[in-house]
C-alpha cells in the first residue's frame, strides 16, 4: 500500500479486500461503507471479499447481495400460454439455507408491503414465486418491483443471521453492493432508512460492507450511522484511470458530496485535454444541482453576469443533450474543448470549491502480491 494527501493506494484487489476485512477485524468498525462510480470494480470488489473468506473456510463467511443475487431469481414467461409466468428459484445456491423450513413469507412481506402493492406465493415444490396485485394472478412486475422483491428477502434472511438462526450461522458478514438499482430517490431514502435499523440491532460479531454509486443512499446511510453506537468508517473508492490500482479516501469528517467528486474529475480531464463529449453532461447536471441549492430558477444563473453569457448557455443546452455515453466516449474537438474548459474555470471561480485530489496520479508503489 501506498498513500499520498490522504489517500491509500492498492495495487491490487485482493490487498484492498484485506483492507477492509481489517478495518472489520482488528481496527474495530462494525461497518464500512464505500461510495464509488459505477464501473470501478464494485461488484468484482464483493465477490473478492466472498472469495477471501472462502479461502479461511471453505464453507465461506459472506452473505452478499449484489448483481449475481438478482441472477438467482429468473423468468418463466410461460410463453405459449401466456398465463403461467412466474420467477423461477436457483435453490441450489446456499443463499437460500433453511429456506424451504422457516417460511420467510411473512418477514419478506413485512418489508415488501412498505414499497409495492402487490403479493406473492412461494412454491416450495417447484422452487417458484407467482405475483397477484387486486384481482390479477400470475402477473409479471416491473424490474423495479422484481428488484426490491429480492431484496425484501435478503432483508428478511438478515434477521434470521442477526437472530443468530442456526440455517446461517456460517456467516460472518454482510455484503451489500448496489441495492437500489431502478428505484426512484424516495424508495432510495426508505431502503436506505430500513436497511440502517436492521444493522442498528446487530450483534457485535456481525461486520458488514456496503457499497453504492447512489449519492443519495450514501448520505442517509452515512449520516444514519454518525451519531449511532455502531462504529463506520465510510471511503470514497476509486479506480484511477481503470487501472489494476485501488484507492480509499476517507470521508468521514465532512459529509461527503458526489457533485464535489464529479467536479474533481472534470478539473483533471479540463488539465490534461482528455475531454469527452459526455463531459458536457456532467458539468450541465452540477450546474443544475448548484442552482437548485441556491434557490436559482434555472442553471444558467451560475453563469450569469459574465461576458458570453448567452453563448455559454446555449453550448451547455445544446451540448449536453446529446445520447453520449461513457462506454463509447467520443473525444471533444479542440473548439469544443476550449469551451468547456472555459466554462469550468468560470464556474469554479464563482463558486470555489475545494476539490479532494480523488483522481491525481499516484505513486507506483508496488505492493507484495
Amino acid at each position: 500500500m501506498s498513500r499520498s494527501n490522504g489517500i491509500s493506494t492498492y495495487q491490487s484487489m485482493r490487498r484492498l479486500v484485506q483492507r477492509l476485512r481489517d478495518d472489520l477485524n482488528g481496527g474495530g468498525q462494525d461497518l464500512v461503507l464505500l461510495y464509488a462510480y459505477n464501473r470501478t470494480g464494485k461488484t468484482r470488489l464483493s465477490m473478492a471479499f466472498k472469495d477471501a473468506g472462502k479461502r479461511n473456510d471453505a464453507q465461506g463467511d459472506t452473505l452478499y447481495f449484489n448483481a449475481y443475487t438478482e441472477d438467482l431469481f429468473y423468468w418463466d414467461n410461460d410463453l405459449e400460454g401466456d398465463s403461467d409466468r412466474h420467477l423461477k428459484i436457483n435453490s441450489t445456491s446456499r443463499f437460500f439455507s433453511g429456506f424451504r423450513e422457516l417460511a420467510l413469507e411473512e418477514k419478506i412481506f413485512e418489508y415488501l408491503q412498505r414499497y409495492v402493492d402487490f403479493n406473492f406465493r412461494i412454491d416450495y415444490e417447484e422452487w417458484k414465486i407467482t405475483f397477484s396485485r387486486q384481482n390479477e394472478q400470475n402477473i409479471k412486475v416491473s424490474r423495479g418491483e422484481e428488484n426490491i422483491f429480492i431484496w425484501c428477502i435478503y432483508l428478511a434472511i438478515c434477521k434470521l443471521v442477526i437472530a443468530n438462526d442456526e440455517s446461517y450461522s456460517w456467516v460472518k458478514y454482510l455484503y451489500i453492493d448496489d441495492p437500489i438499482s431502478s428505484l426512484d430517490d424516495n424508495n432510495a431514502i426508505a431502503v436506505a432508512s430500513d436497511l440502517a435499523r436492521l444493522l442498528k440491532q446487530t450483534r457485535e460479531s456481525l461486520k458488514t460492507v456496503i457499497s453504492s454509486h447512489h449519492a443519495l443512499f450514501f448520505n442517509v446511510i452515512h449520516n444514519e450511522f454518525r451519531s449511532s453506537t455502531v462504529k463506520c468508517k465510510s471511503y470514497f473508492y476509486h479506480r484511477p484511470n481503470n487501472l489494476e490500482k485501488y484507492t480509499l479516501q476517507a470521508t468521514d469528517d465532512t459529509p461527503f458530496f458526489h457533485h464535489v467528486a464529479m467536479l474533481s474529475e472534470l478539473k483533471r480531464a479540463a488539465d490534461s485535454g482528455r475531454l469527452y463529449t459526455h463531459h458536457f453532461n456532467m458539468l450541465r447536471s452540477i450546474l443544475e444541482k448548484t442552482a437548485i441549492f441556491f434557490g436559482f430558477k434555472d442553471f444558467s444563473e451560475c453563469i450569469r453576469g459574465v461576458d458570453d453569457e448567452i453563448l455559454y448557455s446555449r453550448a451547455l443546452n445544446l451540448l449536453s443533450h446529446g445520447d453520449y455515453s461513457i462506454y463509447e466516449p467520443m473525444e471533444m474537438v479542440s473548439d469544443t474543448k476550449d469551451l468547456f474548459k472555459t466554462i469550468l474555470e468560470l464556474f469554479l471561480r464563482r463558486y470555489r470549491f475545494a476539490l479532494p485530489e480523488l483522481t491525481t496520479e499516484l505513486s507506483e508503489t508496488t505492493e507484495q502480491p
